[in-house]
C-alpha cells in the first residue's frame, strides 16, 4: 500500500519551483502595465491660415456666333428645311473664318483660337394672340451656333481683342476668366506663408507658457492651396455689341491652411 500511494504524491522538492513561479507570476505580468502608465510626452498643436493675393497673368474669353433660319409657322413645317439650314451654315462658317482672320490681325496666334463644335437647336416663337381669342400656333426656326474660346497670354492685348470681336460681328461675349500661368508656384508660396505663420504662433505660445519647442511631430494641411479663376462678367448681344470701357482683372486670392504639432519641453 505505501508503494501505491507514493506514485501519486509529488515530492517536496518538485513543489518548490511551482510555488516560486506562482508567486512571481503577478509581478512579471504587471510590468508592461506599469510602463504604459509612465508615458509623459507633451506636445503643442497649432493651426494657421494664410492668404496670398496675386495678379492674374492670363485670361480665357468665351464668345459665340450664330445664324438663324427663317421662322415659319409650326403647322407649315414639313421637315423639308435642308436648304435653309445649308444657307445658314454657310453664312456662319464664313463669319467664323472672318473672325479668326480679324483676331490674328489683332495679334492673337491661331493656336490660341479654338472653335467649338457646331450646335443646332430648334427655337419656338410665340405669335400674337388671334382676334377670336384662340391660341396662335407658334413659329419655329433653327439656330446654328458655334462657340469660340480665346486663350490670352498678354492681358494688355485684351482691349484690342475685344474690339476685334465686336468688329467681326460676334453675337455674344460671355465673359473673361482670369487665371495664372504657373498656379503651382503661387500655391507653394501660400503654403509657405501658412507654415511660417504656424511657427510664429507656436513660438509665441511657447514663450508665454515658459516651455521650449522640440521636434516637429506631424504636419497636415487643413485647407489645400488653390484658387478659382476670377470671372469678369461681360455680355454683348447681336445688334448692340460693344466693348466695356475698362478691363481691370484685380487680384486672385489663394488660401492655405496647416496644422503642425511640436514636442514641448520644460525650460
Amino acid at each position: 500500500m505505501p508503494l501505491f500511494h507514493s506514485r501519486w504524491l509529488p515530492s517536496r522538492r518538485s513543489l518548490v519551483p511551482v510555488a516560486l513561479a506562482t508567486a512571481l507570476s503577478p509581478i512579471l505580468f504587471s510590468t508592461p502595465v506599469l510602463a504604459n502608465n509612465q508615458d509623459t510626452s507633451r506636445y503643442l498643436d497649432v493651426q494657421a491660415q494664410a492668404q496670398l493675393e496675386v495678379a492674374p497673368d492670363e485670361a480665357t474669353l468665351n464668345a459665340r456666333l450664330w445664324e438663324l433660319t427663317p421662322a415659319i409657322a409650326q403647322e407649315d413645317d414639313s421637315g423639308d428645311s435642308g436648304q435653309a439650314l445649308s444657307d445658314a451654315r454657310q453664312r456662319l462658317e464664313k463669319r467664323a473664318a472672318t473672325l479668326v482672320t480679324t483676331l490674328e490681325k489683332a495679334g492673337l496666334k491661331r493656336d490660341a483660337i479654338r472653335a467649338g463644335s457646331l450646335q443646332v437647336n430648334q427655337e419656338f416663337i410665340q405669335r400674337p394672340q388671334r382676334g377670336d381669342d384662340s391660341p396662335a400656333e407658334p413659329m419655329v426656326r433653327t439656330r446654328l451656333e458655334r462657340p469660340i474660346t480665346l486663350s490670352i497670354s498678354d492681358l494688355s492685348s485684351l482691349p484690342v481683342i475685344l474690339d476685334a470681336l465686336t468688329e467681326a460681328g460676334v453675337n455674344a461675349l460671355d465673359g473673361v476668366s482670369y487665371s495664372l500661368a504657373d498656379s503651382n508656384a503661387a500655391e507653394d508660396e501660400a503654403l509657405g506663408k501658412a507654415l511660417s505663420r504656424a511657427r510664429q504662433k507656436a513660438e509665441l505660445m511657447a514663450q508665454s507658457l515658459n516651455v521650449e519647442l522640440g521636434d516637429v511631430i506631424s504636419i497636415s494641411e487643413t485647407a489645400t492651396p488653390g484658387f478659382q479663376p476670377k470671372m469678369m462678367a461681360m455680355r454683348a448681344e447681336a445688334g448692340g455689341a460693344r466693348s466695356p470701357a475698362e478691363y481691370r482683372p484685380g487680384t486672385i486670392t489663394i488660401d492655405a491652411g496647416v496644422n503642425v504639432r511640436w514636442e514641448i519641453e520644460q525650460k
